[in-house]
């Protein structure tokens, strides 16, 4: 079980670096979150009081995501030796797509590179 501090790390601090496993499991966790609301958003009645809560909801937790999101392809791109600066090309609508598929497949550089000695862990583990 992950310690607190690591799942602290993991979506809010962008030191490090991430494996395609981690990576996958932590995009799959805020998936799952933002899927929550957006669910019971889609179930209630269109244009109730009810819908407008969920839709709210949805909202404030996709914006609430929006970092964690952030902080991990920082991650995963440090793990492949690249800045975080890349970050910016999941922006470009076309390009994201190819860009998060990379992210996906293309395994981390063995060994110690620029942003970290190890990979799913800080810059100075």
């Amino acid at each position: 079980m992950p310690e607190k501090s690591d799942l602290f790390w993991l979506f809010f601090k962008t030191s490090g670096r991430v494996s395609r496993a981690a990576y996958f499991l932590g995009q799959l966790l805020l998936a799952v979150i933002q899927l929550f609301p957006l669910y019971h958003f889609k179930l209630a009645p269109e244009g109730s009081p009810e819908s407008e809560v969920w839709l709210s909801i949805f909202v404030v937790v996709v914006l609430a995501t929006a970092w964690p999101t952030i902080v991990l392809n920082v991650k995963r791109l440090h793990d492949l030796g690249k800045s975080g600066l890349f970050v910016l090309v999941l922006f470009v609508p076309l390009v994201q797509l190819v860009a998060i598929l990379l992210l996906y497949v293309y395994p981390g550089q063995p060994g110690p590179n620029l942003y970290g000695r190890q990979t799913n862990g800080p810059a100075n583990s």
